[in-house]
């Protein structure tokens, strides 16, 4: 029991940062399926089309409930990067679950409302790997990141000469490797 409680303290972050995740992962879920459902079956518009205009309304529902609930102990570097940041990386999740729609629909020539669902769930799922790890990484920066250069989105950072770039790139204080032919053996 020792274990568990000390492995819950030391994760406790995580285990609160993935379930903030999940909440809102869940909400923009029923979002998207919801107007991509309605716009599909209900009205007749290609399922990818469909399925892009759900996301692009949850998409914009999940930047702000990620930002000032599952990620606001992060530093921000900015709405305007956030946001565009945010949107260029759900488009790739976009494009994820694309596929598996796509697959479903135009491959497999399934055309029924239980495997367009099927098709978002399991896309959705892939996608939203994706989407975590990407937020992190580059979206919603950790505290200890240095600031970001809002014209560039690139961190800031001090100046560098050429003697000090040159001096970064070379080993300190290593001797240089002998070739294995001109080493003198000792007896």
């Amino acid at each position: 029991m020792r274990i568990a409680v000390n492995l819950y303290r030391r994760f406790a972050h995580l285990v609160h940062e993935l379930a903030k995740f999940g909440v809102i992962g869940v909400l923009n879920f029923i979002i998207t399926i919801g107007i991509a459902d309605v716009l599909h079956l209900g009205l007749g518009v290609g399922p990818l089309k469909a399925f892009g205009v759900g996301t692009v309304v949850a998409t914009t529902f999940s930047y702000f409930a990620n930002r000032y609930w599952t990620f606001r102990h992060r530093d921000t570097s900015g709405m305007g990067r956030e946001y565009v940041l945010f949107f260029v990386l759900n488009a790739v999740a976009l494009v994820i679950t694309w596929v598996f729609i796509g697959f479903t629909h135009y491959i497999l020539g399934l055309h029924g409302g239980i495997a367009y669902n099927a098709a978002q769930i399991v896309g959705t799922g892939a996608a939203t790997l994706f989407r975590y790890w990407a937020y992190k990484k580059w979206v919603f920066l950790p505290p200890s990141a240095p600031p970001v250069d809002p014209h560039t989105g690139l961190p800031e950072g001090e100046a560098k000469t050429p003697e000090t770039a040159a001096a970064e790139r070379e080993p300190a204080d290593e001797p240089e490797p002998v070739p294995a032919g001109l080493v003198k053996r000792s007896r």
